[in-house]
């Protein structure tokens, strides 16, 4: 039986993708050990990310080769823009940060350079290109997210909350469904265009990575 596309794909990030699961961002939200600031850090700057992933998944659902894909696509743009971001707007307050304070976040250097290299993906790529770039954001958390529960939730019940949303079923099947879409839009495609996706994929992954480095560090622009 021929290997599946996500497993090479897999395969090619193991070690960026192992050193996102050791990063102390990681491994402190795990043991309940992770300072607050950093992680308001991160709350703020995914709430900007979110918008911008949106806007990559309303792209691809445009793009998408079939209905089904299109509205399964459009619906989870729905949910990011209306549901996802109202519970980060809730989880948020957990932490004091405000409303204002999530809409007025400038973006980090990283964040930044993210959010535009998905949204020029999802405008100059091709369609499978487009599932490359958004699976590592969802396989990546389910991914950790299980990870950290099967070593136990943390004592503080917002870094457990943390681990359950993304450890949950629901997540795992929304991880679970791209991953099988992009292998489904791989079939049949020459080695080129593979090529092309795995780097992507990979470039993807590179960023999941610097996002936690960015949360970490509380990364802001040294200019402005």
């Amino acid at each position: 039986m021929p290997e599946l596309f996500t497993s090479r794909l897999r395969a090619t990030v193991e070690p960026i993708w192992r050193a996102q699961h050791e990063h102390p961002f990681i491994t402190g939200i795990g043991d309940g050990s992770l300072g607050l600031a950093r992680f308001r850090h991160w709350v703020r700057q995914d709430y900007r990310f979110l918008i911008e992933y949106a806007r990559t998944l309303a792209t691809a659902s445009a793009r998408a080769p079939d209905l089904d894909s299109m509205t399964k696509l459009a619906e989870l743009t729905y949910e990011t823009l209306t549901t996802e971001m109202s519970l980060h707007r809730s989880y948020a307050k957990q932490f004091n940060i405000s409303k204002e304070e999530l809409a007025t976040e400038v973006m980090s250097p990283t964040c930044q350079a993210y959010t535009d290299f998905l949204v020029r993906v999802a405008t100059t790529g091709s369609f499978p290109q487009i599932v490359g770039a958004l699976l590592p954001c969802m396989w990546g958390f389910s991914e950790i997210g299980l990870r950290l529960l099967a070593k136990g939730l943390p004592s503080d019940p917002r870094y457990a909350a943390w681990v359950e949303m993304y450890s949950s079923s629901e997540f795992v099947a929304l991880a679970d469904w791209c991953r099988n879409l992009l292998e489904r839009c791989a079939k049949g495609l020459p080695e080129g265009e593979l090529a092309r996706i795995e780097e992507v994929f990979v470039n993807s992954s590179k960023y999941e990575y610097l996002f936690w480095d960015m949360a970490w560090n509380e990364e802001r622009w040294p200019i402005r």
